[in-house]
């Protein structure tokens, strides 16, 4: 018998198997749900940024005409939060509210109008509290913390880590740098806002619709919020119109519209305005960052040292993870033989951060390759120059015992340089125009799951129909990534079918195995090598009953498209599986994965980094600045990408195009400011993202490592790209007008500000020039791999 599942379909540029639905409109989003006598539920917020709850009077509420119920803060006495180590909010607040926007009562109504008014009319007494807006408040004592008693510090999480022996790297150094720069906060700004339904069927079951990314972590807290077996519960995620990591953690309105069908009996649907999803938030991280660097004169690097300071809003959402990530992957596109790290994560009164697009990378990356051109620079060395000379090996561990297996990354920096005329054109444009250079990496999934276990990260289900047909069953969710796509042309390059013949239904927990998300890039690398080991599965079933049908040697048969032959002999797909089920009976075969166990180090902190595979991504960007009037365009972006192998063209193209739009809003204009304690009615009016007016021309150049133990020798495309935009940005700025801007978003009124400095006589720079009086716990030493 033999699978050689190789058919031609892995590698072809294809449409979506759903795209016709999302061009036509047919798909149907939370928003498009509705039930028989369902209710509208509206959620009121605080205009507090902290303060004590003294009462909650819900009477006038209560008594309007079409009202069906009114919740608050007590109908949810168990806290939750998505990460074991930070269970530390409630659906409605409680004892205190801690940020403009933080839910604290709720009303079911008979339509949405007469909900508003309700909450409208509920009145909340206050006992307001000092707010802690910056990250130098949450770092000196407080009045009160933001949480637990008495005066300290509101200090979240910590890191404090060393691997080898820096202070001795650094006396070894020709030259080192320090610099200080900051990325700003900002929100996913999906399409789609955020949404939930509950209903319970008529078995009395609770089934919760939602706008998620993690059916099975929103499965997981329902249970523990409203104290039900997991069993009495169904999610289904229903299609994203973009997530971004905007809906991986779980929210208020998913648990208050639960809540609401328990209490009344009938479906309620809360669906959040754009203004809500600005509390919401769960968004980019600020993060102040510090960073010194030991060169050799040739430009290699001898010891590095990273300090970042993060702004974690109000809760801890994924932050204990956030801030590991910050500066945990940067020694994986750099060979840095001594490496110190120290991070610290604040509480303050705004809303909590999150996972966005590269889930806490994006900030560190920035600085370092702000860093390293400005390290080139004092060495008369060119960016492109002391990047080679440090990238890391394929096949290698990092200095933080993270293992690398495929690297394109040298392919992916030689590509775009040479599609872009860098070395010939850098430094030589016209005043106004230059050039900028970066490169970066990401995970092909987390390497551990949020709460510890030895099951699988990913479980797929195949079933076959005694016609042929093929069913995909799998709770990734697709959330605009294409993983559905994906998971189907994974199956059908196994089996030698055509990926619009297979049904894949996603993201239900009644009807799909386990899957935990569409987060960290995991659904290709996971539910891809998932649903090939079930894939194979089933072709050995088929193949096995054909070679005895046929009464030949097993290793003779094989799948064709469409068709199983051995020699000249030849039958259809459906007669195979005719065939196969009467000799085994109900065709089905499942596949699961979960990474290896040697890809992380033993140490505290060591579960946060450590991936299957890396994929690696280098750009050069080309920028106009208008020195009148601080004006920065991106002209175009070469960007390469290296994915191991491309399961889809199109797809991957869609995927770098569509992480270079967003890191052009984060670079240039994107931040969730926040004036004061109050943030008074976010909007789009006053946050801006970039249209088609801004969007720059995009080359994008796919680099194949074939990574051994992908599907097909694939890795992520969906967040790294992403990445080295940034700063690639920021670096063109410099070559065209001469100034350094050490912070983003790279507004005009800063590159005004730094060319009037320049022309005083200054540094010509813009950006930060203190730290937070903070002070680090000594670093816990760890060796480095081969010591």
């Amino acid at each position: 018998m033999r699978l050689d599942p190789h058919h031609g379909v892995v590698g072809t540029a294809a449409p979506r198997i759903d795209g016709l639905a999302q061009a036509t409109g047919s798909l149907r989003y939370v928003d498009d749900l509705a039930f028989p006598g369902m209710l509208w539920g509206k959620i009121l917020r605080s205009t507090q940024a902290h303060a004590r709850v003294v009462s909650v009077d819900t009477r006038a509420a209560e008594a309007m005409p079409g009202v069906r119920a009114v919740l608050t803060g007590e109908d949810f006495p168990v806290a939750f939060g998505l990460l074991p180590v930070s269970q530390d909010e409630h659906a409605l607040a409680i004892d205190k509210v801690r940020h403009v926007g933080e839910p604290v009562a709720a009303v079911a109504a008979d339509d949405p109008d007469i909900a508003q008014r309700a909450v409208d009319a509920i009145e909340v007494v206050y006992e307001p509290l000092p707010a802690v807006t910056t990250m130098e408040e949450a770092a000196a004592m407080a009045d009160e913390p933001i949480h637990g008693e008495g005066p300290r510090v509101n200090r979240h999480r910590e890191v404090s880590l060393e691997f080898g022996d820096v202070d001795a790297g650094f006396d070894a150094a020709y030259h080192v740098r320090e610099d200080v720069l900051f990325y700003q906060g900002n929100n996913h700004a999906a399409l789609e806002t955020h949404g939930a339904v509950g209903l319970l069927t008529d078995e009395g079951r609770l089934h919760v619709y939602s706008s998620t990314q993690v059916p099975h972590y929103l499965h997981r807290i329902l249970a523990k919020v409203l104290e039900m077996p997991e069993g009495a519960i169904r999610v289904t995620a229903c299609p994203t119109g973009g997530g971004f990591g905007g809906k991986t953690d779980v929210f208020s309105h998913e648990l208050v519209a639960a809540k609401f069908a328990l209490v009344t009996g009938r479906p309620t649907k809360i669906v959040l305005t754009r203004e809500e999803v600005f509390y919401a938030h769960r968004g980019r991280h600020p993060v102040l960052m510090w960073i010194k660097t030991g060169f050799t004169e040739d430009g290699r690097i001898t010891a590095m040292w990273l300090k970042t300071y993060v702004d974690g809003g109000a809760y801890g959402s994924y932050g204990a993870a956030s801030l590991l990530y910050t500066g945990q992957l940067l020694p994986v596109t750099y060979d840095i033989p001594a490496y110190r790290f120290q991070g610290v994560r604040f509480f303050t009164n705004k809303p909590a951060c999150g996972p966005k697009r590269g889930h806490g990378t994006p900030q560190g990356r920035f600085g370092l390759e702000v860093h390293l051109d400005k390290a080139a620079e004092d060495l008369a060395l060119d960016p492109v120059a002391i990047r080679r000379r440090n990238l890391i090996e394929p096949h290698s561990l990092t200095v933080n015992h993270l293992r690398v297996t495929s690297c394109g990354l040298a392919e992916c920096l030689d590509r775009v340089v040479d599609a872009s005329g860098f070395r010939d054109r850098y430094g030589e444009m016209p005043p106004g125009r230059g050039l900028g250079l970066a490169v970066g990496a990401y995970l092909s999934g987390a390497g551990l799951p949020i709460y510890f276990n030895d099951m699988p990260q990913s479980e797929v289900m195949l079933k076959v129909d005694r016609g042929g047909g093929v069913t995909v069953y799998s709770m990734a969710a697709d959330c605009g990534q294409g993983s559905t796509t994906m998971l189907a042309t994974v199956v059908g390059e196994a089996l030698g079918l055509d990926p619009t013949e297979l049904t894949v239904v996603t993201a239900d927990t009644d009807l799909t195995p386990i899957d935990l998300g569409s987060y960290s890039s995991r659904v290709t690398f996971m539910a891809g090598n998932a649903a090939l080991e079930a894939a194979l599965r089933l072709g050995d079933l088929i193949l096995t009953a054909v070679a005895d049908e046929w009464e030949v040697d097993p290793d003779r048969v094989e799948l064709g498209r469409g068709v199983v032959v051995a020699g000249d002999r030849q039958m259809t797909w459906r007669e195979a599986v005719q065939i196969a089920e009467a000799r085994w009976g109900l065709l089905v075969a499942t596949g699961s994965y979960k990474p290896p166990k040697d890809i992380k180090g033993d140490y505290r902190g060591a579960g946060v980094g450590p991936s299957p595979a890396y994929s690696y991504s280098a750009c050069v960007a080309e920028v106009a600045v208008d020195a009148d009037t601080g004006v920065v365009s991106v002209e175009k972006v070469w960007l390469a990408h290296d994915i191991g192998r491309s399961i889809n063209p199109l797809m991957v193209q869609g995927q770098i195009e569509g992480s270079v739009h967003m890191a052009l809003g984060e670079v240039l204009m994107e931040e969730q400011a926040f004036r004061g304690a109050l943030h008074d009615g976010p909007s789009l009016l006053d946050y801006k993202i970039p249209t088609v007016l801004e969007m720059c021309d995009v080359e994008s150049i796919i680099v194949e490592s074939v990574d051994p133990e992908g599907p097909f020798g694939a890795k992520e495309v969906g967040q790294g790209p992403l990445l080295p935009v940034i700063p690639a940005v920021v670096n063109a700025v410099y070559d065209a007008v001469g100034v350094r801007i050490d912070e983003v978003p790279v507004r005009p009124d800063k590159v005004i500000a730094a060319l009037r400095d320049r022309t005083r006589g200054g540094t010509g720079r813009y950006g930060p020039t203190s730290l937070p009086d903070y002070e680090f716990r000594p670093p816990l030493p760890v060796d480095p791999p081969g010591r």
